[in-house]
């Protein structure tokens, strides 16, 4: 597990754009009941996380069109939590970082950590924003 000293910086960038912090198992179950629509980041350490996925997700929330609720959990750190995220998230296999986007508790985009490596905060936030313009 990941030193709350070292993890809680990288969880603020997304606390501080709008995302409730998914620390228990029970907080992630709730959260993915809500209806609407519903974007779930798996945060992460490693440097596509903070090069491309935090930048890229909190730049597609400046759209016409975004996510009625915004969630998250750290892979490494809320280990519990992370497992109940990502069996949601299932046929896809865990990854991290990862971005998840439910349309009334049912999974309707996916971008894995091979769309998210390598890629722009431009690029992932575009990808973002196509699909919240299809399901948000």
């Amino acid at each position: 597990m990941y030193p709350e000293d070292l993890v809680m910086p990288m969880k603020a960038e997304l606390t501080e754009n709008g995302f409730t912090d998914l620390s228990t198992v029970e907080a992630v179950e709730e959260f993915l009941q809500k209806k609407g629509t519903t974007l779930v980041v798996v945060n992460s350490v490693c440097g596509c996380a903070a090069g491309g996925a935090r930048p890229g997700v909190v730049h597609s929330l400046t759209g016409d069109k975004k996510p009625d609720n915004l969630g998250t959990v750290f892979a490494g750190f809320d280990i519990d939590a992370t497992n109940t995220a990502r069996a949601a998230m299932m046929p896809f296999p865990p990854s991290s970082p990862s971005v998840a986007l439910f349309k009334d508790g049912e999974l309707v985009h996916m971008l894995e950590r091979h769309h998210i490596e390598g890629h722009s905060p431009q690029m992932i936030s575009e990808n973002l924003q196509q699909a919240y313009n299809e399901y948000c």
